[in-house]
């Protein structure tokens, strides 16, 4: 697969962000190294890797304080196989950030 190379200054055109904004507030929060962009070389340059961004972008978002809470019941029928059922997990979307931004990891 062809992948599209992007300066931060062509990214910033193709989704009409500024330029800073993308590297003070898009990069390591939303745009992640290794999925969303590299340094070639292991040099200061970064490049972005357009098709990754794209799909990102047109996915819904997801908060991790939207997903339903089920209040506890007071049958003891049911807390004996709620403790006996494996916990259920949530889809993890990061540690939301004073500034806005979203913290993985």
């Amino acid at each position: 697969m062809n992948y599209t190379y992007l300066t931060t200054e062509a990214l910033a055109e193709r989704i009409h962000y500024d330029v800073r904004t993308i590297r003070d507030r898009l990069k390591d929060s939303v745009l992640i190294e290794g999925k969303h962009y590299f340094r070639p070389f292991g040099g200061r340059k970064i490049l972005y890797i357009w098709e990754t961004i794209e799909r990102d972008m047109r996915q819904p978002a997801v908060r991790a304080d939207s997903a339903p809470i089920s209040a506890p019941t007071s049958s003891s029928a049911s807390d004996a196989s709620a403790k006996s059922a494996p916990p259920k997990t949530m889809a993890f979307a990061g540690i939301p950030m004073a500034g806005g931004g979203v913290c993985n990891g």
